[in-house]
């Protein structure tokens, strides 16, 4: 075939898939269409990009990877929101495109990270000294784990953004620069392999939260606000504690200070102190999940919180959670997260899947009900990182991608219909459908995703999550019994999700309120597009992200297993350094030794030398 048949002939797909969305009917807005248009050609583009072998690069070439793509892609929405200051308050059309411009370029630039082959080892890796007198360095990189929160990140804020601009009518700049300040923040936490970095990043996350659920948040604001506070801060400040311990620990053994995530996974801890920093560091991250019983900030938070705020904090910051314990706990405190995994997974079964489902099955409020789902949904994720399983911690990575997507979307929904009747009691519709045929099928079809029907993007997730703890090692004689109770969940997460189905959209339209209510408008439309293209996409084709996660899920676990024994030590010491691509941009020991070092590889202080335990 000549390059000119071949481009034609490569072309057709896309023009066929804009002509297909083009075919809806038409709008008072002209411009719909096109958008539905454009959405569907870059996710036809998506899918045959990251297909496997499609990749253009040729055969034994290493790619160029640009070391400052993760610093734009963190410092962009920052820079944007001090522009954003300088900009008139009064102008609303010039900070709602202002910001939404950042926001997609974030985005677009993120995009980049799909064409990287997220081989084994630390990716678009940058390191600076920042404040070398106490071993901290600027050090941020990327690897096929951390690549997908990425994107979720930089996909879903500007959606949640989008959307919240119809219902935010107060201090729009305020509610403009808390949103690109919360995004930097994430994205921050995301890509930090410096513990001090990360959690700077991850205290500054909270306060743009605080301000949106406090200043835009419903009647008890102030209260979820507080209620947020207290719960994240406590388990922050205990998590400091332990860095900082673990810090003057490495001092002691390897003669010089460093906060750097690749020389702290090194340090093997007296017994006490490694069960005592684990459980700092596990709560911290147990809070944000959340995990039973630390979730009872979560509903309130989600339901005084305003639309865009709701699916942030779904989408996203919960993967903080998650993300941090497989990162930080399992791959700095192996010995203590292999033996509490049986019963931390007990915990997430029970506490999280079924009491989390049952909770959320007795709700009135359908907001409240999507937030009770939400713990049910994330004890399926943690679940999977306590198995500890090649096809459960996969399941888990996906896991958290689909539940930001689909519960992110039925926040949305919520919105929706909360915008147009000012209430979310599930008892005030019925036979919606009727009024509202589009929102009805957009509704459903995320409820299917969101209980895991086969085809959707919640069903890979959760069956290799099942299928990988049903073979654990990890969890002993307890992981068939886990894994069966699990399944169990699924089902009772389509009681609750159809019940909801069946009580708000079938039935007799009784409540004339609901009669004159209007469907979907453009705006709504074009925000849930991009989701409801994702939930298929990532349903029928999982493999295009697992394959991509793959690695590095097998090179965390395998420093999880290896060093599981490490619990056993009564002297404080390094493991031996591997110099493999795991290990690229460790902290060397400063020329001068004037900490009086020892040897990097065996130095070792018994826990007498180092005082009482903390």
């Amino acid at each position: 075939m000549t390059p000119v048949g071949k481009a034609i002939f490569d072309l057709v797909p896309y023009v066929a898939a804009f002509v297909v969305a083009m075919l809806i009917p038409s709008r008072k807005v002209r411009y719909e269409r096109a958008a539905l248009g454009l959405i569907a050609v870059l996710t036809l583009a998506f899918v045959r990009g990251m297909w496997p072998g499609a990749e253009g690069t040729i055969a034994g070439e290493t790619p160029t990877e640009w070391p400052h793509l993760l610093n734009v892609i963190v410092f962009l929405p920052l820079l944007g929101g001090v522009a954003l200051l300088f900009l008139p308050r009064q102008a609303s059309r010039l900070l709602r495109g202002f910001t939404l411009a950042v926001l997609l370029l974030d985005f677009v630039i993120s995009l980049w990270l799909l064409g990287t082959p997220m081989t084994r080892g630390w990716h678009h890796q940058y390191i600076a000294e920042w404040i070398p007198s106490f071993g901290i360095r600027y050090h941020v990189a990327v690897d096929g784990i951390s690549m997908w929160l990425i994107l979720l990140t930089t996909l879903t804020t500007p959606i949640a953004a989008y959307a919240a601009f119809g219902s935010i009518k107060e201090r729009f700049k305020d509610f403009c620069f808390a949103v690109l300040l919360l995004h930097a923040g994430m994205l921050g936490a995301f890509v930090s392999l410096d513990l001090f970095l990360f959690y700077v990043f991850w205290e500054l996350m909270l306060v743009p939260m605080i301000i949106l659920i406090g200043v835009w948040g419903g009647v008890e604001r102030v209260k979820a606000a507080y209620k947020f506070f207290l719960y994240t801060m406590g388990g922050s400040v205990l998590m400091l504690g332990a860095i900082l311990y673990m810090v003057w620990v490495h001092r002691q053994v390897a003669g010089y200070l460093t906060f750097d995530y690749l020389a702290l996974r090194r340090l093997v801890l007296p017994a006490q102190a490694s069960w005592l920093c684990f459980g700092a560091f596990a709560l911290a991250f147990a809070i944000k999940v959340p995990m039973f019983p630390l979730h009872t900030w979560l509903p309130d938070a989600h339901v005084q919180a305003p639309t865009g705020g709701s699916v942030i904090l779904a989408a996203i910051l919960l993967k903080l959670g998650t993300y941090g314990y497989l990162r930080f706990c399992m791959g700095m405190f192996a010995g203590p997260a292999w033996q509490v995994g049986a019963t931390l997974a007990g915990v997430a079964v029970l506490g999280g899947i079924l009491y989390g489902a049952l909770v959320a099955w007795r709700q009135d409020d359908v907001k409240r009900l999507v937030a009770y789902s939400s713990v049910a949904h994330m004890g399926f994720v943690m679940l999977g990182l306590f198995a500890a399983t090649q096809a459960s911690v996969e399941g888990a990575v996906l896991q958290m991608i689909n539940h930001g997507l689909s519960t992110g979307a039925l926040f949305l929904l919520v919105g929706v219909i909360y915008d147009r009747r000012h209430t979310r009691k599930i008892s005030e519709f019925g036979g919606l459908a009727k009024v509202m045929p589009v929102y009805a099928t957009v509704f459903v079809i995320i409820t299917l995703s969101s209980i895991g029907v086969p085809g959707t993007n919640g069903f890979v997730g959760e069956f290799m999550v099942i299928m990988g703890t049903f073979v654990s090692r990890s969890l002993g004689a307890f992981a068939k019994l886990q894994a069966s109770v699990a399944a169990a969940g699924v089902i009772l997460a389509a009681v609750y999700m159809l019940t909801v189905v069946r009580k708000m959209f079938f039935g007799p339209l009784r409540n004339s309120a609901n009669q004159g209510l209007s469907d979907l408008n453009v705006r709504e439309t074009v925000a849930l597009a991009p989701i409801l293209a994702l939930v298929f996409v990532i349903g029928l084709f999982p493999s295009i992200l697992v394959s991509k996660m793959r690695d590095s899920v097998s090179a965390s676990l395998e420093n999880y297993v290896e060093n599981r024994q490490s619990l056993d030590a009564t002297r404080a010491s390094l493991l031996p350094r591997q110099d493999g691509p795991l290990e690229q941009g460790y902290p060397e020991p400063p020329p001068d030794k004037e900490l009086g070092a020892v040897s990097a590889v065996h130095g070792e202080v018994s826990s007498k030398d180092q005082g009482a335990s903390p």
